[in-house]
């Protein structure tokens, strides 16, 4: 009976192996003529209707319908409406057949806060792109673990940066929401890891990510590659996350990190002692290749990422360019 026992919880254990290793669902891309909301999940848009309005052209000039979300400029404190508000516009763009994707207006926090409000069984059966980053990462995480891919990428407010700034963020994002290849090749940093992998991407915003632990939208690591950005943190903190990850295994089977922007860092009165490249080398396994500088987060560079699917990575050093190409 125990032997019976044993080889039932063995094949249990390589099914499920097998499943989390399966690839995600990619929601239809998009084509002209197709809808695409506008939503504020989190943070409040207050003074901001010219950049709505900028978002709006720039995805009608793609040959696309926009529609805002009913409570979209609505305020409460510091988010963009009450928690109903913001989840009531975010499930009738779920629900919404005609709606083929969801782009945030902006992060800031929130997200997280709509997560057990929302009903993802008409999306389920109908899915669509869900887009943004930073705070976003809460809905990244949590529909990775409903089986979907997800779109890493500039918000509405990212075009408010200047516009000679973000030429490659915009386009980057425009092939990932149409269904053109990315593949990114960019300068390697000195404090690579060297190495060539291929494996799923995951990841986000590194709070969001920690923030994440002990729930059903915590992440399974296991040969995954993992993305990581953050701003407006002190180093102790930045390294105080990484040290919960770690603690929680996150790393403990990863194939491979890559670390996107890592911006306005706090000054502390007492000294670090280390640069943050270091930092995080400290905190991630020394045996797996360890990408920096990834164009990819907080600053106005932000190139489009789709979570859920396999990549290739080559990390270089030095002179050598490094390579993060997307499956398709």
């Amino acid at each position: 009976m125990t032997r019976i026992f044993t080889l039932v919880l063995f094949i249990f254990s390589i099914s499920f192996q097998l499943y989390s290793q399966d690839p995600l669902e990619a929601p239809p891309y998009l084509k002209k003529g197709d809808t695409i909301a506008i939503l504020a999940p989190a943070g409040i848009l207050k003074g901001r209707a010219e950049t709505i309005q900028k978002a709006k052209e720039l995805a009608q000039s793609w040959g696309l319908n926009v529609v805002l979300g009913e409570n979209l400029f609505n305020q409460n404190n510091h988010f963009a409406g009450t928690d109903d508000e913001r989840a009531e516009d975010f499930q009738k763009a779920l629900d919404n057949p005609n709606i083929k994707a969801i782009w945030a207006a902006r992060g800031g926090y929130g997200s997280v806060r709509l997560l057990d409000r929302l009903d993802f069984t008409k999306f389920m059966g109908n899915p669509k792109w869900i887009i943004g980053y930073s705070d976003i990462t809460a809905f990244h995480n949590h529909i990775h673990n409903l089986g979907f891919e997800t779109l890493h990428a500039m918000m509405a407010t990212s075009l408010e940066e200047k516009p000679e700034e973000i030429t490659k963020t915009i386009s980057s994002y425009k092939k990932a929401l149409f269904g053109e290849q990315l593949s990114y090749s960019i300068p390697s940093s000195n404090y690579n890891r060297l190495g060539e992998v291929s494996g799923q991407l995951i990841g986000g915003n590194l709070a969001i990510v920690t923030s994440m632990l002990g729930s059903k939208s915590q992440l399974d690591t296991k040969d995954k590659i993992l993305f990581l950005e953050e701003i407006g943190e002190y180093k102790y903190s930045i390294d105080r996350m990484l040290q919960s990850l770690k603690r929680a295994n996150y790393f403990s089977t990863i194939k491979a990190v890559i670390i996107g922007d890592i911006s306005l860092i706090k000054k502390n009165t007492t000294k670090w002692g280390s640069t943050v490249e270091q930092l995080i080398l400290d905190a991630l396994p020394k045996d797996i290749p360890i990408l920096f500088d990834f164009p990819a987060g907080h600053e106005p560079d932000n190139r489009a990422m789709i979570f859920g699917r396999k990549i290739k990575m080559t990390v270089n050093k030095g002179n050598q360019l490094s390579t993060v190409i997307f499956e398709y």
